[in-house]
C-alpha cells in the first residue's frame, strides 16, 4: 500500500513539473473556468501558478475570465496554442493575438494565437481579425 501511494505522490508531482506547459489531452480534458471539454487544440490556452499547478482552458477568453476571478492564487505563467498547430502551447507573452473577425473560438471570446508576425498578419487578413496586445485581450474582460 505505501508502494502505490508512493508512485501517486511522485507521479502527481511529475506530472505538472515546475513552470512548463503540459500537453492538453483533447476530449479528454476540461476547461477549468467553463468545465466544457477541450476538443478543439487551436483556441486553447493553460495557466500556471506560483506552486507549479497547471489549469487548463479551451479559450483564452476562458484562461483571462478565471484569472481575473481568483485573485488570492498567484499566477507564473500565460500560455497559449499556436493557432497554427496542434497541441503547440507558446507563452502568451511571446505570441502574436488576433480578435473577431471570422475567428470562432468554443467560448466566443474569438482569440487565435500565433508564434510569429508574419502568419498574425496573414491570418488577419484572411480572417477580417483585428491585431490586439496581450495587455489588451486581458484588460477587455476587466
Amino acid at each position: 500500500m505505501k508502494k502505490v501511494f508512493l508512485m501517486l505522490l511522485l507521479w502527481s508531482l511529475w506530472s505538472c513539473n515546475g513552470y512548463e506547459p503540459q500537453p492538453i489531452e483533447l476530449n479528454i480534458d476540461s476547461c477549468d473556468f467553463c468545465k466544457m471539454t477541450i476538443a478543439n487544440s487551436k483556441f486553447s490556452a493553460e495557466l500556471i501558478t506560483q506552486k507549479g499547478r497547471c489549469y487548463k482552458f479551451d479559450d483564452l477568453a476562458c484562461m483571462i475570465q478565471f484569472a481575473q476571478s481568483n485573485t488570492v492564487v498567484p499566477y507564473r505563467a500565460f500560455y497559449v496554442n499556436d493557432y497554427l498547430q496542434d497541441n503547440h502551447l507558446i507563452a502568451v507573452e511571446k505570441a502574436y493575438l488576433l480578435k473577431g473577425g471570422s475567428i470562432n473560438s468554443p467560448m466566443r471570446g474569438n482569440f487565435a494565437a500565433f508564434a510569429d508576425e508574419a502568419n498574425q498578419k496573414k491570418m488577419a487578413q484572411t480572417y477580417q481579425a483585428q491585431l490586439i496586445s496581450w495587455s489588451s485581450a486581458y484588460k477587455s474582460y476587466q
